[in-house]
């Protein structure tokens, strides 16, 4: 193999030699057998050859050490999204193990697939899931620990909810809520805030003297921070807060004097009551969306004040429904009802005369 690497003996153990794009790399071959060694370079060789040398480091990276880099990176970055990563790393663990990294390849990522299918997951929650194994080879090739990252394909999401409430749906629902729920969900009801943003609102972020409050960036979404003026109903709720405010508390809704937890029993319960099956808490926030552009508020103001960032989300929550295909239909029998009954027959000109 001249020219191509050498082999070499430390002790007694054998070692290869081989040069890569100008540079020299040394391996054990872990082994006092020379027929060993001279496989490995020779494996080496061929990597080279194919323009690829994949070299003991990216051999030994396993997808526990992806894994590991994905969280950490969310951590380190802050990300509340970091309970989502761990379920999403967790349904991958179950499929790939301590599979080498080099061996996730394109077929093993659609087996992957076929298998969460076949467990009747989502196409949305397989897609965060390979999201996250995506953005962990992202990583991984990033800090040179891979030289390149496998092709990982994303599916068709054609499963986008299109739940929604009508006001006395809503009233009726809300009936049904235990007391210290009826204002915090009345609240994402009018303002189309996420719950997550409702349940870490503290009263340093509410101005009652200018009727006004400011979500704060590190606690929404997008990390972008957002106004949203007090008026009629909301400004009551916020005051019967206040009302109830304590000082040993920060927050605008609490149980007392703790945060408001998961309260999806309650919800179950209450939509039961209401004879409103399937209707989810998000439900609220696509029928605010909905409810603002149908009030004729413009569409860029209702993106601010729910804090939509992109158009494509926005449309999906502005739905259109039956009744609205219906006032459509209505809309145009009244046009064509006011028109006139004379028939009007306005002759097409006669072409020879054109010609």
């Amino acid at each position: 193999m001249r020219g191509f690497g050498r082999v070499f003996k430390r002790g007694s153990t054998y070692w290869i030699a081989y040069c890569y794009r100008g540079k020299e790399h040394r391996e054990s071959a872990h082994s006092d057998n020379e027929a060993q060694a001279r496989k490995l370079l020779k494996k080496r060789v061929g990597e080279m050859g194919q323009g690829r040398l994949i070299g003991p480091s990216e051999e030994r990276l396993t997808f526990e050490d992806l894994a590991n880099m994905l969280l950490t990176d969310y951590e380190v970055n802050g990300k509340r999204s970091l309970e989502s990563a761990k379920l999403s790393i967790k349904h991958l663990r179950e499929f790939f193990g301590s599979e080498r990294a080099i061996d996730i390849t394109l077929d093993r990522v659609r087996s992957y697939v076929r298998e969460r299918q076949r467990e009747g997951a989502a196409n949305g929650s397989i897609n965060r899931e390979l999201a996250a194994l995506k953005r962990a080879f992202t990583l991984a090739t990033r800090a040179g620990k891979l030289a390149s990252a496998p092709y990982i394909p994303l599916l068709e999401e054609n499963n986008s909810r299109r739940g929604f409430l009508d006001h006395g749906g809503f009233l009726a629902l809300r009936d049904g809520l235990p007391a210290h729920l009826k204002d915090p969900v009345t609240f994402l009801y009018l303002s189309g805030w996420r719950v997550s943003e409702m349940r870490t609102l503290e009263w340093r972020d509410v101005d009652l003297s200018g009727r006004e409050l400011c979500l704060r960036p590190e606690v929404s979404k997008n990390k972008d921070g957002r106004p949203l003026p007090l008026r009629g109903e909301l400004l009551e709720i916020i005051q019967r807060a206040h009302e109830k405010r304590r000082p040993d508390c920060p927050f605008v809704f609490h149980d007392d004097g703790k945060p408001i937890g998961d309260f999806r029993k309650a919800w179950k319960t209450a939509c039961k009551k209401a004879g409103l099956a399937g209707i989810i808490v998000h439900d609220l926030r696509r029928t605010a969306v909905r409810n603002m552009v149908r009030a004729g508020i413009p569409e860029r103001v209702a993106m601010e004040l729910s804090g939509h960032k992109t158009r494509r989300v926005f449309d999906r929550y502005n739905i259109v429904n039956d009744a609205d295909r219906a006032r459509a239909t209505e809309l145009l029998q009244s046009h064509l009802g006011a028109q006139s009954s004379e028939r009007k027959v306005t002759p097409l000109p006669d072409r020879r005369h054109l010609a």
